[in-house]
């Protein structure tokens, strides 16, 4: 693709990567064909290769009139599901140019005031775990409203409140898991690995059985499991554009790391994968910054999803009380933003389970963080399109390894969702996961 940033505008480090990356771009199109936007919508601009003839556009005229509601509308309906990535023969990294774009828009663009809120509660509340909990449980008697807002729903404001509350789920109790401090091994099991457990904001106040699941069997395993003073990832406010806000929680994600990464810890191991892409990223995210550009690249170099963690152990012959019918969902971060395709099914299959691919598995279901709270009409056709292509396989349980599918899928599903690790726990000992 040709670009014609100014020598002046060059200057600048981050459009200097823009204008690399939007030369990678032949216009070949092979994106289109897995684009999740463009599948429901059928509109270019709603494609990559479209929304990069927008980016293009946008950033090479910034200091004329900056971006156009044109230039928002079709960026924001971008899930940052990364599948482009994944089909793009010439290797255009889409994500680095979307983020760019994002945070490019926060900053030059006015937005509604209602868009505003929405935007400033949910980069306030998500990635905090007391004010998410606390949202959540105002929810549920709220949630009496809807009846009367239904009728409004054709609104913005009020299509996201309606979302909100058809989605907020009663908080679970607080685990004593996530907590800083050291899980050991069992009395007799020898130590054959040591890892920082990222505790996270959203998942733990939503499903803590997940880390739950995932101490019991790592340390049954022989690994060591250190919980650090760290919290949010950053994605959520990454992902809105809030560069501020993310960066900050990347430093102090950062600071306390590589702390156990000096005490010994061998990696950091994530179980939700959307903030694993995320974690992946901190060397990027953070490479201007001279102070903590190596310090990011080394926590960066060690995230791992706790999948490639399990994979590099010694496992008993499994213990399945069932050899259930599983079907796997490869969440989109997974899949195109970790490229990790294979080792979840494969461990799933090794605990005795039979494994079930999902039609149209590259195809994302509407999650996509904050995704379905601002954009829902789009995301409920993706979720409406991939819970009927989980139906055909007809499954006793869907697996997946990412919260946030997890929410999105579980209200429409005949049976229960459950992250991998907790049914890969179950197989080796552990307690049966609840909803089975």
């Amino acid at each position: 693709m040709q670009t014609h940033f100014s020598l002046t505008q060059l200057a600048d480090a981050t459009v200097q990567e823009a204008d690399k990356i939007l030369r990678t771009c032949v216009h070949c199109g092979f994106c289109t064909a897995t684009c999740p936007t463009y599948l429901v919508q059928g509109d270019e601009l709603d494609s990559p290769r479209g929304r990069i003839y927008l980016m293009k556009d946008m950033l090479e005229n910034a200091a004329e009139r900056g971006p156009t509601e044109t230039h928002v509308k079709h960026i924001d309906r971008c899930l940052t599901c990364l599948s482009c990535m994944t089909t793009c023969p010439s290797g255009v990294h889409y994500m680095h140019l979307v983020d760019q774009s994002r945070a490019f828009i926060e900053h030059h663009f006015r937005r509604p005031w209602a868009d505003r809120l929405v935007r400033a509660v949910l980069g306030r509340v998500m990635p905090n775990p007391r004010l998410f909990r606390l949202s959540l449980i105002a929810a549920q008697p709220a949630k009496l409203l809807l009846p009367l807002l239904r009728p409004f729903a054709n609104a913005d404001l009020v299509k996201r409140l309606v979302a909100l509350l058809e989605t907020a789920r009663p908080p679970a109790s607080p685990t004593p898991i996530d907590r800083p401090g050291l899980h050991a091994v069992p009395v007799g099991v020898p130590v054959v690995k040591r890892v920082a457990l990222m505790s996270g904001c959203v998942q733990n106040t939503l499903r803590p059985d997940i880390n739950e699941a995932t101490v019991r069997l790592l340390t049954r395993l022989g690994v060591e499991i250190m919980v650090p003073p760290a919290g949010c990832c950053g994605a959520l406010n990454h992902h809105l554009g809030q560069e501020a806000a993310a960066l900050a929680k990347v430093r102090a994600n950062v600071a306390a790391w590589e702390k156990l990464l000096d005490q010994g810890c061998e990696a950091i191991l994530i179980t939700a994968s959307g903030c694993g892409t995320t974690v992946k990223d901190y060397g990027h995210m953070l490479k201007d910054d001279p102070a903590w550009a190596g310090r990011a690249a080394r926590v960066a170099a060690a995230a791992k999803d706790v999948s490639e963690v399990l994979e590099t152990l010694t496992f008993p012959a499994p213990d399945t009380p069932q050899p259930l019918r599983i079907a796997y969902h490869s969440a989109c971060s997974m899949q195109h933003g970790q490229r990790l395709k294979t080792g979840p099914k494969a461990l799933l299959e090794g605990a005795g389970f039979t494994v079930l691919d999902v039609p149209e598995g590259h195809i994302c279901c509407g999650s996509a963080g904050t995704y379905s709270l601002l954009q829902p009409d789009l995301s409920q056709q993706l979720k409406a399109r991939k819970l009927g292509n989980i139906a055909l396989t007809q499954p006793q349980a869907v697996a997946t390894g990412n919260i946030g599918c997890m929410t999105q899928l579980q209200a429409g599903l005949p049976v229960p969702i459950l992250h991998t690790v907790e049914l890969l726990d179950w197989a080796y000992g552990g307690p049966k996961p609840a909803g089975l």
